[in-house]
C-alpha cells in the first residue's frame, strides 16, 4: 500500500494514532503552533523507527547492538603478549646465579665467611 513495508505502514499508523488525537485535545489548551510541536515530538520516534536503516538492520536493532556493546558485554581486553626471549634471559640469569651460590658454597660468589658473618670480598 502507497509502495511502503508493512513495518513503515505499523509505524506510521501509531505515529497517527497518538499524534492526531494529542494535536486536538491540546489546540484548545495551548493554541495550534504549539499543538502542531507537541504533536511532532511525540510522532518523531514512530517516524525515525519506521524510516531509518543502517547496513539492512532496522533503528530498534542497531539501538539493542549498542546497548549489548556498552553495557550488558565487558569491553574487549587488549591483547597483551609475553616476550619469550625475555623469559629464556630471565630464567639464564636466575640459573647462573644458583650455579655461583652453589659453587660457593652457600653465598655469593665474591663473598667470604669471616666470623660467622658475610662479608663482601676485594
Amino acid at each position: 500500500m502507497f509502495n511502503l513495508t508493512k513495518r513503515q505502514l505499523i509505524c506510521f499508523g501509531t505515529a497517527a494514532a497518538i499524534g492526531a488525537p494529542v494535536f486536538f485535545i491540546t489546540k484548545g489548551i495551548i493554541g495550534n503552533s504549539a499543538a502542531v510541536m507537541v504533536m511532532i515530538v511525540l510522532m518523531l520516534p514512530a517516524f525515525f523507527a519506521a524510516m531509518y536503516e543502517k547496513d539492512g538492520q532496522p533503528a530498534e536493532r542497531l539501538l539493542l547492538n549498542i546497548i549489548r556493546a556498552k553495557w550488558y558485554y565487558p569491553p574487549l581486553r587488549p591483547y597483551k603478549t609475553e616476550n619469550f626471549y625475555t623469559v629464556i634471559e630471565m630464567e639464564g640469569k636466575l640459573f647462573d646465579e644458583n650455579e655461583k651460590t652453589a659453587s660457593a658454597g652457600g653465598t655469593l660468589a665474591g663473598e667470604r665467611k669471616t666470623g660467622g658473618k658475610n662479608q663482601k670480598g676485594l
